[in-house]
């Protein structure tokens, strides 16, 4: 009875509890609880994940050393764990910063805030889509690699000042050109902005990540790691096989034929045109 007395008055006090809660309270409880899912799945995709494990492992040695009550041990671990949050900060600040970039690309803050986005007429026009895809698959064919950054929303400006400024009208001819092996521009890749190809030699940052397949080169890594870093589209055109491979957000396409290169750049920027606007030259619009 004893026991049941305990559960029943337990029982009464949650309830009488419960009824105090105000929505605002529900409200936090779910804002947390979001942020603590989105916490722990960053932390899993990170290299945060990895540090946790070893952050464990020195706790439970310190709890061993609490037991055995070894006091020195105790001491060097209190002072240390003082700089321990810098130190996390300092190792994981690439970490951080990605994760800042990819809150700040979220359409709630792209919708409050326009830093940096490109209006929507500055799009690449179809000519422009035609003569990169030509001039990517002419290059495969003759086993000639190729790097080519699409500006999207975010400018890649910063890219630019890598390389050397071009600032030329889109044509085949031209991106061969510049890809053509033992040229002054053929090492680095070509940024397009503003319908316009703008440097050449840019130099670009190389994924970190480990799921990427051992098979494919620097230049794969690179377009793969500006597509994590930027907002843009990156077309991939391998040295060694002739395969042409795009990527974006991120992610990578391998294998992409002439027709489905197209479609993934003007799917990509989330471009369409103009209903009766056929004209080849005229530039796209974005969707909203």
């Amino acid at each position: 009875m004893t026991f049941l007395n305990d559960t029943m008055e337990y029982l009464n006090s949650f309830v009488t509890y419960m009824g105090t809660i105000e929505w605002q309270d529900y409200t936090e409880i779910i804002i947390i609880a979001v942020l603590l899912y989105y916490m722990i799945k960053w932390i899993h995709q990170s290299r945060a994940w990895s540090l946790l494990k070893g952050l464990f492992v020195i706790i439970i040695f310190i709890c061993l050393a609490k037991l055995f009550h070894m006091d020195t041990i105790l001491w060097l671990a209190s002072n240390i764990l003082q700089f321990a949050v810098i130190a996390l900060i300092v190792v994981l600040q690439p970490e951080l910063r990605k994760a800042l970039e990819s809150l700040g690309k979220t359409n709630v803050i792209g919708g409050m805030f326009d830093f940096g986005q490109k209006p929507a007429e500055e799009i690449l026009s179809r000519k422009s889509i035609d003569e990169i895809v030509r001039a990517c698959f002419q290059m495969g064919r003759v086993r000639t690699g190729a790097l080519i950054v699409i500006e999207n929303k975010e400018s890649v400006s910063r890219i630019d000042e890598t390389g050397i400024k071009v600032d030329a009208d889109i044509t085949n001819q031209l991106l061969i050109n510049i890809f053509e092996k033992n040229t002054p521009l053929h090492d680095g890749a070509v940024t397009i902005r503003n319908n316009r190809i703008s440097a050449a030699t840019c130099y670009l940052p190389l994924t970190q990540s480990q799921t990427i397949s051992k098979e494919l080169g620097t230049r794969h890594r690179a377009g793969l790691g500006m597509s994590e870093e930027y907002d843009a589209v990156i077309i991939i055109v391998s040295e060694e096989t002739g395969r042409v491979s795009a990527a974006h957000e991120g992610q990578l396409e391998r294998n992409l034929g002439e027709e489905a290169l197209k479609n993934y750049i003007i799917s990509e920027l989330g471009l369409f045109a103009e209903e009766g606007n056929e004209d080849a030259s005229k530039k796209w619009r974005r969707r909203k």
